[in-house]
């Protein structure tokens, strides 16, 4: 006996009509579930693609921008440590009082007091551009005034 023999024996006892209304019903059914399932999704990453496409060619960009940057770093001829010390503090005077900067051997320790973030991320740029030094050490605190205030260890190179 097959599973579907009750099943097409009633089928056989119910009108015409509805039979066509049951066949309708498991139609909408179907429809219903093709759309939930592979339709709607598939629009949805279609509707959305053009906007992730423009934040990956952002992030693109930026990584280009970055790209050439370490590019024209890599190309500057090396420094000596007394020319790399001397243009950090040179570039370091540009955050005044804020900032004192104490250089033992070819690691350099700045002192922050109420620097912005804006002054401390320029300082950062310039001195990893123009003296070729990178952080190796950060002690960091943002203070009540939205200033920040602690110490960077710097690498001469």
């Amino acid at each position: 006996m097959s599973l579907f023999a009750p099943l097409q024996s009633h089928w056989k006892t119910i009108s015409v009509r509805e039979q066509r209304l049951l066949l309708a019903a498991l139609a909408l059914l179907v429809a219903a579930a093709l759309w939930w399932l592979a339709l709607a999704p598939a629009l949805a990453t279609l509707r959305s693609a053009e906007a992730q496409h423009r934040v990956q060619d952002a992030q693109l960009q930026t990584m280009r921008s970055l790209q050439a940057q370490a590019q024209q770093i890599q190309a500057q001829p090396p420094l000596t440590a007394g020319e790399s010390r001397r243009l950090l503090e040179a570039t370091v005077k540009d955050l005044g009082a804020a900032a004192q900067l104490v250089t033992v051997g070819e690691r350099a320790t700045l002192t922050l007091k109420g620097v912005s973030a804006e002054a401390l991320a320029k300082c950062l740029v310039q001195a990893r551009l123009n003296a070729r030094t990178l952080p190796s050490e950060a002690h960091l605190l943002r203070n009540a005034a939205g200033t920040w205030d602690g110490t960077l260890v710097l690498t001469l190179k």
